[in-house]
């Protein structure tokens, strides 16, 4: 399944909840790991209330988070391949939609 239509259908989903298996951490230890493994950043407009989606054209990767009021973060979804272009705006509009 293409990263886009299963960030759809999970947008779309009912609510995500972590499980023991999920990398869970505090959201700002999971945005600096990100940043420093990945040289990922948020993707702008790729977001809704507790979703975020990190990208990197450098690397390719994509990651996921879904963010708790606690001020944990949990991995959704990752992924290799990202661009910015096509899949880029089919995941705006999924996310919009």
């Amino acid at each position: 399944m293409k990263p886009v239509f299963l960030i759809a259908l999970m947008m779309n989903s009912t609510p995500i909840t972590a499980t023991a298996s999920d990398v869970c951490m505090a959201a700002q230890e999971m945005e600096a790991s990100l940043i420093d493994w990945y040289g990922e950043a948020p993707v702008d407009g790729a977001n809704s209330a507790k979703l975020q989606m990190w990208a990197s054209e450098a690397t390719g990767t994509w990651t996921l988070l879904q963010y708790f009021p606690d001020g944990n973060s949990c991995v959704v979804a990752q992924g290799d391949n990202w661009t910015d272009g096509q899949v880029g705006e089919q995941l705006l509009a999924a996310l919009h939609g």
